[in-house]
């Protein structure tokens, strides 16, 4: 199968495309740079998308980009639409931040209610996704951890006193090991599954849990982590407890999704 990963430089992009070809996959993967052996590729550049599309003839698609507006929105709307041109199956990579948060967990059917910019721009790419092709998949995943994360590097650096700021107690998230988001986007590429999916992890814990558990799988003391509310980071609106009830994913995919505790 031909496979183009867009955003293949990225954390979760180069995972995929990893396993992707470990699968048997023709590989090609874009970068916002000559890196890595990638295609230097603006997504927002409907013309060098195409051309770029047009050339590889992918079977598939998995757009793994995320960014400003005009790459999560306008970026997301070029690539589905030029995947689509070709017969492409689209698998479209979202996220809980365009949920606003709540106690009970969110379904997928739940609308988008953004509370930040980059909630608002990946809800409008899952509506650019849909209308343009109503077969694609997209999958609202939450906070991406393994080896190399930024989340993990984020607390190591707290812990070692070399980044500012402090781990939020009432921000809630459900992590996921990168190695079982990339497996389970390949595996509901590979099948009929259309819509939007909720791919996470099955524990719920808040961003100062998620220190704790880096710091002790790292051998580090928890204790000297700095935590505090998010109203005290003045970083301005954000989604505070955002669960993802990933009772369809486990139906519909044989992928383990891991608890955070254990994939540390």
């Amino acid at each position: 199968m031909s496979t183009l990963i867009v955003g293949a430089s990225g954390y979760l992009g180069s995972e995929v495309a990893r396993q992707a070809t470990a699968a048997g996959h023709t590989v090609v993967g874009t970068a916002t740079t000559s890196t890595g052996g990638w295609v230097p590729v603006d997504v927002t550049d409907r013309k060098s998308v195409r051309a770029l599309i047009s050339a590889v003839r992918p079977k598939l698609v998995i757009n793994c980009t995320w960014g400003d507006w005009r790459v999560s929105a306008d970026g997301a709307a070029v690539v589905a639409a030029e995947a689509f041109a070709v017969g492409a199956r689209i698998v479209h990579v979202s996220t809980d931040a365009l949920h606003a948060g709540r106690p009970e967990p969110y379904t997928e059917d739940d609308a988008p209610t953004p509370v930040s910019l980059y909630g608002a721009a990946k809800a409008a790419a899952e509506t650019a996704v849909a209308a343009i092709d109503p077969s694609a998949v997209v999958v609202r995943t939450s906070l991406i951890h393994g080896d190399g994360s930024k989340h993990e590097a984020f607390v190591l650096g707290l812990l070692a006193g070399e980044e500012p700021g402090m781990l939020f107690a009432d921000e809630i998230r459900c992590p996921i090991h990168r190695d079982d988001l990339a497996a389970a986007l390949l595996e509901i590429a590979d099948s009929r599954f259309a819509g939007i999916l909720n791919v996470a992890g099955p524990e719920a814990v808040s961003r100062a849990d998620f220190g704790r558990l880096v710091a002790r799988a790292h051998g580090l003391d928890e204790s000297k982590l700095p935590v505090g509310l998010s109203s005290e980071g003045g970083l301005g609106p954000r989604p505070l407890d955002v669960r993802l009830d990933t009772s369809l994913a486990r139906t519909v995919l044989r992928t383990r999704l891991r608890p955070v505790s254990e994939s540390m």
